[in-house]
């Protein structure tokens, strides 16, 4: 079963009770079960992991690139600036699909550019708890023969 790493970034361990009317009632602990659910259902073993500490986030990158584990990541704030991300992001050797709960185009202009796009396999953003759920998919579907 091939591992892929879930991983998310500053204020996301607290969905449920932030913003509710932007990012749903679902808590954090949904947001892992269906992750994990949905791995099962593809032939993947899924982490789900989520710090507010862009240091731990890069390390957790390295992890996977040194290992070859796909990722899923919800670079959360750190989206508009953490060059740092970026850097990390850009020495993966699997795949790596961004995610967003909201729709980052939709909303202030601060938030309409992403510097980790450019580094990653593709951009899954606006379509709630549900765009963890595609980016599996997409993954599981990119390593089907690997």
């Amino acid at each position: 079963m091939r591992t892929v790493f879930v991983l998310n970034g500053p204020n996301l361990g607290r969905l449920g009770s932030r913003e509710p009317e932007k990012y749903g009632a679902a808590t954090f602990a949904d947001l892992a079960a269906l992750c994990r659910a949905t791995g099962r259902e593809l032939g993947m073993s899924v982490e789900v992991r989520q710090t507010d500490d862009e240091a731990e986030l890069v390390s957790w990158l390295h992890d996977a690139a040194d290992q070859a584990i796909p990722v899923v990541l919800n670079p959360a704030a750190f989206t508009h600036y953490s060059y740092a991300l970026r850097d990390a992001i850009a020495q993966r050797t699997a795949p790596l699909v961004e995610v967003h709960i909201t729709n980052p185009a939709a909303r202030e202009e601060f938030r309409h550019t992403s510097v980790v796009a450019g580094v990653a396999s593709g951009t899954i953003a606006g379509f709630g708890l549900r765009s963890y759920e595609l980016a599996l998919r997409a993954l599981a579907d990119g390593m089907e023969g690997a």
